[in-house]
């Protein structure tokens, strides 16, 4: 065999070596590919974030929805996962924050419109979970019930009469 010939054979092979690597690495199943996603994940959510909490210190008013998200996701020890989340809970509290605006032709609209449900599971952890104008209308108080949430977001709550669906 000849040198070039040589240098080509290695030269495939290392090429080889690598795509079966990044084929290993970054399957959708590889535990290297979940543990980057999460890495990635929580980036994402500290984005901007300067550490000194004076975001959390500001009036309710005056946040901005991703300033209440980061402001949520640093006070709450919920679980962070893409996948949806099934507990059982109880409704404890229900918050919202809405911006009125009336126009001189008087026209009312919402603007900046924020609902958050609090729940309280079997084991007693709170959790706060973001929802829809029509979801937080219809979840009853004090209703233990089946909670599916994926993130900080509803996405239904079964309870015996009913499903409020986000």
């Amino acid at each position: 065999m000849t040198e070039q010939l040589k240098n080509l054979l290695i030269l495939l092979a290392a090429i080889v070596v690598v795509l079966i690597l990044v084929i290993l690495l970054f399957s959708g199943k590889s535990s290297f590919r979940r543990l980057l996603s999460i890495f990635l994940e929580e980036r994402e959510d500290y984005e901007g974030d300067d550490g000194d909490g004076g975001e959390r210190a500001m009036p309710v008013k005056q946040q901005t929805p991703t300033q209440r998200r980061r402001a949520a996701i640093e006070e709450n020890v919920q679980k962070r996962t893409s996948e949806p989340i099934v507990e059982m809970a109880t409704l404890v509290r229900k918050s919202d924050d809405r911006l009125r605006v009336i126009e001189s032709t008087g026209q009312v609209r919402l603007v900046d419109e924020y609902y958050e449900l609090i729940f309280v599971t079997r084991k007693g952890q709170k959790l706060k979970i973001e929802c829809s104008a029509e979801a937080y209308e219809k979840v009853p108080f004090n209703q233990q019930g089946s909670l599916t949430y994926k993130r900080n977001t509803l996405v239904k709550f079964k309870y015996y009469e009913d499903t409020v669906f986000n």
